[in-house]
Formats: C-alpha cells, sequence, structure tokens
C-alpha cells in the first residue's frame, strides 16, 4: 500500500482522522512512510510531527489514543481518510475534535461549540 502513494516533496501525506462511530472529523496530520508503516502494524495511528521534526504515536503522552478502524486513500493517492475509536479527546487543548470553532453567521466570529472532555 505504501508504494501506491504520492508523498509531498517532504516526504508526507496528509491524513484527516475521523471518529468512527459518529462520523465527526477530528484533525488532520501529516504521515511519512515510517508513521504510516508504524499505524499499519500496531494498529493505532502514528504521525510525523512537522513542527518538531520526528515521529510520534498520536496519545503518546496523554493516553488520548486513536484505534485505527480502517484507512482509505484518495483517487490520485495523495490523501489518507483514516476512520478511529478515538480515546478520550483528539485536540490537545482536550476538546473531543480539533474542529471545535466555527464561525459564526451572524457575527463573522469564531465561537466555541461544545465543552473540553472530562476524563
Amino acid at each position: 500500500m505504501i508504494d501506491e502513494l504520492k508523498f509531498d516533496e517532504k516526504g508526507l501525506i496528509p491524513a484527516v482522522i475521523q471518529d468512527d462511530a459518529s462520523g465527526q472529523v477530528l484533525t488532520l496530520c501529516y504521515m511519512n512512510p515510517e508513521a504510516l508503516k508504524r499505524t499499519l502494524e500496531t494498529g493505532l495511528v502514528h504521525l510525523y510531527r512537522r513542527s518538531a521534526g520526528q515521529l510520534q504515536m498520536k496519545g503518546a503522552t496523554s493516553g488520548h489514543t486513536q484505534v485505527v478502524k480502517s484507512i482509505a486513500v484518495d483517487c490520485e493517492g495523495k490523501s489518507l481518510l483514516v476512520k478511529v475509536d478515538q480515546k478520550v479527546a483528539a485536540c490537545h487543548k482536550n476538546y473531543f475534535t480539533c474542529y471545535y470553532r466555527e464561525r459564526d453567521p451572524k457575527t463573522g466570529k469564531l465561537v466555541v461549540r461544545g465543552e473540553p472532555v472530562k476524563e
């Protein structure tokens, strides 16, 4: 599978992470071939942290892991859709999804939707 993908010039591919049960998009991350290989081997999402320049298992420090249910590839092999069983919160700010803010159509401002997850 990895050989069929088109990683960008930095060796990365975007991966949309979606909660399998609710269908809610949780986050967008990037994987390099090693992160994808470890994800496939372990069944837990691994990602490449661009800011730190390193491989990391999602939830390695928080315990908020993502158990892989399925992986789909877009028609051009340039992005992934990873459906997961999210443990606790996907967002480092402790929200279930990183997309917890949305634009209010009346004011045009961002408003918080939902509450931080309580462990």
